[in-house]
């Protein structure tokens, strides 16, 4: 309740005190580590069946919905931007406008993945590859968890909403409530009944259904006369919406490039044989830990920053930014004592394969590098986020991934493994650079825009 309340008075004031900011970053941190836990938790239960293709067909199928469920990560993104800012501006029908949006984008994306499962299945698995019956597992898996799609599309906008709104605790008993069920489901329908891959995807799909149904509930409760005065008409007003598409639209291409970095990466790490291709899987597991860290201050820098627009408050959104950048910092460099103090521990909690674990270890120093040149590109997400200056974050990781191309291209054949991470870190370093060149237009423009929420007229 004080969490909550020290957000709401955000609206009352132009300023926010660190333990105000605090208050809110700490379960944006929580929630954001919490978000690749299903996954996790399908192929951790399914390893007690004694039987290997039963634990890669779980994996191979939890790849292929992290993967599209990561493309549309905008949907949670853009819903707190444009939340916030009509929460700073004290509009009910953009915040309420804020959530109907969105949610028609998660359904239909949500249906077109059902209705085209087959060709995303096969085109997946033939991608991954893998034996035919890691494949029949994968597909097992895959047809019983693809009916979640629509909901754990629209979760994604309920908790971005939610975030936006300030609710941030919500939006994390929502998260924390959909693992425990998962899990619960999970030991219940494969320890309990033996169900075995079905099972395990029957649990994932009633925990993604579920947290809808208490998010709804919720926002019922306490929004449903407002929510009835939402006509057609306002939905789809021209500017507003054609705002909403281009942001989403920026943002997954920002997805893009990262997923194609991404692939790239692992693909060029294959090629130096499985030890090195298992010590990077292991530093990139390291690298999300640490991103999700830097990720939590940085929403809660674009709440901030979207009730400093939203609400015209030019200090607020200065003192956004200073937080924002103090907090990094003070992240990157817990982050960076930690790595160098535990290092050599850390490659112990992912593999027992000595050879792995002296690799993982010997290029560990990465993740100190990273700590430092990554941490400002993810704040100023962060910040441009909550401006709905999406356009900028597209435009800067296009050119971070050029940069990352060329770095590939020259280092790889010299250095081997020490120069895709060098690419790697060149990349981020890239992405911290280009977006900062784009401050100054933000800061200037940020306050001059007619209307009370950007992109949209009084």
């Amino acid at each position: 309740m004080k969490a909550s309340m020290s957000i709401q008075e955000l609206n009352k004031g132009d300023t926010i005190t660190h333990r105000q900011y605090l208050v809110l970053a700490l379960p944006l941190i929580i929630s954001g580590i919490s978000t690749p836990l299903l996954g996790a938790v399908d192929t951790a239960v399914v390893g007690r069946i004694p039987d290997p293709a039963a634990i890669g067909g779980v994996a191979v199928g939890a790849v292929i919905f992290n993967t599209m469920y990561w493309l549309l990560g905008f949907l949670r993104v853009s819903t707190s931007g444009f939340t916030a800012q009509a929460q700073g501006a004290n509009s009910d029908k953009e915040i309420l406008l804020s959530l109907y949006r969105p949610m028609i984008l998660a359904i239909l994306f949500g249906f077109l993945f059902i209705l085209f499962q087959q060709p995303i299945l096969h085109i997946a698995l033939s991608l991954i590859g893998g034996s035919e019956a890691v494949s029949s597992f994968a597909a097992t898996y895959f047809s019983i968890r693809i009916w979640g799609a629509p909901f754990i599309l629209l979760s994604y906008v309920l908790i971005g909403w939610l975030i936006g709104m300030g609710k941030v605790k919500l939006a994390l008993v929502m998260q924390i409530s959909m693992n425990l069920l998962n899990i619960v489901l999970d030991v219940f329908f494969v320890l309990g009944l033996g169900m075995g891959v079905v099972g395990v995807a029957y649990a994932t799909l009633i925990s993604e259904v579920g947290v809808v149904f208490v998010g709804m509930v919720f926002i019922l409760r306490k929004h449903i006369m407002k929510l009835l005065q939402i006509k057609l008409p306002m939905l789809l007003e021209p500017e507003s919406l054609l705002k909403m598409l281009k942001v989403n639209r920026d943002l997954f291409l920002r997805t893009v490039c990262l997923l194609t970095m991404t692939i790239l990466f692992t693909a060029k790490g294959a090629s130096f044989g499985e030890v090195t291709l298992a010590a990077n899987a292991i530093l990139l597991q390291i690298h999300y830990i640490i991103a999700y860290l830097f990720g939590g201050f940085a929403n809660a820098s674009s709440i901030l920053v979207g009730r400093a627009i939203g609400g015209k408050k030019q200090e607020l959104y200065h003192q956004a930014y200073r937080l924002s950048a103090q907090w990094g910092s003070i992240a990157a460099i817990l982050s960076v004592v930690t790595i160098l103090l535990f290092g050599s521990q850390l490659g112990s909690l992912f593999t027992t394969i000595e050879e792995v674990r002296w690799m993982t270890t010997e290029f560990m120093i990465w993740m100190v590098v990273y700590s430092i040149v990554g941490v400002w590109g993810l704040q100023l997400e962060g910040i441009f986020s909550g401006a709905t200056e999406a356009k900028s974050i597209r435009n800067s990781i296009m050119w971070a991934l050029l940069v990352f191309l060329i770095a590939l291209w020259w280092f790889v054949p010299i250095y081997q493994n020490q120069g895709l991470w060098l690419a790697f870190v060149i990349f981020s370093l890239s992405r911290s650079v280009f977006l900062s060149l784009y401050i100054p237009k933000l800061t200037r423009t940020a306050f001059k825009v007619p209307g009370t929420i950007r992109g949209q007229t009084s």
